[in-house]
């Protein structure tokens, strides 16, 4: 168990420079526009889940991301989801949200991977991915693929 832990903190990969996030445009699941600006810093560690709907790992691990959410948005954390269906498919998104009865707020963008990659400044692999923001607003990590909730929470601890 020590050595999958240690993986996963090692797999959890700071960024070489830390840099605020970019102010993107995306919208809600009811269309409205939002900067990425209104959800990151604002004093709270802020981690950003990219998924999509047909991810499997995303399907698996979505309601332990909403459980964190729950015990950490009154204190030092939240989460922000953002779903790369598009608009296209925005029924099956809004499926998604509503069939794992998500907490935490989804933004939607296109799957258009120069405009994903402004998340983080770097390559996107897939979904999931995290992203984590300090309270100030600088990322300071990223992880594609599943990581347990556990592994986020001591990072944003230490």
């Amino acid at each position: 168990m020590k050595k999958l832990i240690f993986y996963f903190l090692i797999a959890l990969l700071p960024l070489s420079a830390s840099a605020t996030a970019p102010d993107l445009n995306l919208k809600d699941m009811s269309g409205k526009a939002h900067q990425l600006s209104e959800y990151i810093g604002n004093g709270q560690w802020t981690v950003v889940v990219m998924w999509a709907n047909d991810c499997h790992v995303c399907n698996a691990e979505i309601e332990g991301i909403d459980m964190f959410h729950e015990e950490h948005k009154d204190k030092n954390a939240r989460i922000l989801g953002v779903s790369i269906d598009g608009w296209d498919k925005i029924a099956l998104a809004r499926d998604f949200v509503k069939r794992h009865d998500l907490s935490f707020p989804n933004l939607i963008v296109e799957p258009d991977m120069k405009y994903i990659e402004k998340f983080s400044g770097g390559d996107f692999v897939g979904t999931p991915t995290f992203y984590i923001y300090t309270p100030e607003g600088e990322i300071v990590a990223s992880q594609a693929g599943g990581v347990p909730m556990n592994i986020i929470e001591d990072f944003i601890k230490n």
